[in-house]
């Protein structure tokens, strides 16, 4: 007879099933569709293969120009994030302050605003500065809005570095900005990695900030591009959408191996207070 722990343990892998395969249907859906050429809305096993919808995406105009774009503004955008980042997360971590919590705490609730909320002054005060339509302008926007949940992640990560290792360096005469790129950044690398990868991927699929702040075509990332494959009276271009997101894909995906040692790294501390 089956133990009431035994089917508790089956339900749960159950319910993970269900949950991966409903993750696993649009993947598939995308890798099958690229591949098909008689591609539909539809999940099936292709009757032939066929490489004729990347051919038609492989262009400068539909897909090199898109990602360039995407790659200038989300990796400007990611490097000011990571470093606004560490410089506000380090005061955090290491002084005691009344106005710590509330500071936090204020982070917090400006992580769960939505953008399309601020999106309306954000256009008209873009306007009046003479942002909009620029990617510098872009490119701070997607960093303020990603700024306050980087600081978060950071000061927490942060806080698992000992300061006794900083008193040293402080002892030798190292300044605190020292400190903080010498000995707290890479002691923490698996921190920094994860809000590199967080900040990028949230940025890399944000449509709606460049639909609003870019106006000229030739400066639209492939996060925007994409809305190319979709056109009138409900015609869509199938085979062609499931390419462009198999390339549109790569970048992060070569971000998250390139990154995959520092995730699962840690920070290797054990002995270096001792003594």
């Amino acid at each position: 007879m089956v133990s009431r722990r035994t089917r508790r343990r089956l339900a749960a892998d159950a319910g993970l099933l269900l949950l991966a395969a409903a993750f696993s249907l649009p993947l598939a859906w995308v890798v099958l569709s690229a591949v098909d050429p008689r591609a539909g809305l539809k999940v099936k096993v292709p009757d032939g293969l066929t490489g004729e919808h990347f051919d038609a995406v492989w262009t400068a105009e539909i897909t090199f120009t898109p990602l360039l774009n995407s790659l200038i503004l989300c990796g400007g955008a990611t490097a000011l994030t990571v470093v606004c980042a560490a410089v506000a997360a380090y005061p955090l971590s290491r002084f005691r302050s009344r106005l710590n919590r509330p500071f936090l705490l204020t982070i917090l609730f400006a992580t769960s605003l939505p953008v399309t909320a601020v999106m309306v002054p954000v256009y008209a005060l873009f306007v009046r500065v003479e942002l909009i339509d620029t990617r510098h302008g872009t490119i701070l926007f997607f960093a303020a809005s990603q700024l306050p949940f980087a600081i978060w992640l950071m000061k927490n990560f942060m806080d698992g570095v000992p300061k006794e290792l900083e008193e040293a360096a402080w002892t030798d005469g190292a300044s605190a900005a020292q400190s903080l790129v010498r000995i707290v950044l890479p002691l923490m690398g698996p921190g920094v990695a994860v809000v590199t990868v967080f900040s990028f991927v949230m940025m890399w699929g944000n449509f709606f900030v460049p639909f609003m702040l870019l106006l000229t075509p030739d400066q639209m990332p492939a996060s925007v591009s994409v809305n190319e494959f979709f056109g009138n009276r409900g015609m869509v271009a199938y085979g062609q959408l499931g390419a462009f997101s198999i390339i549109y894909s790569t970048p992060v995906i070569l971000l998250y191996v390139l990154v995959a040692r520092r995730l699962g790294g840690g920070f290797a501390l054990g002995g270096a207070v001792k003594g």
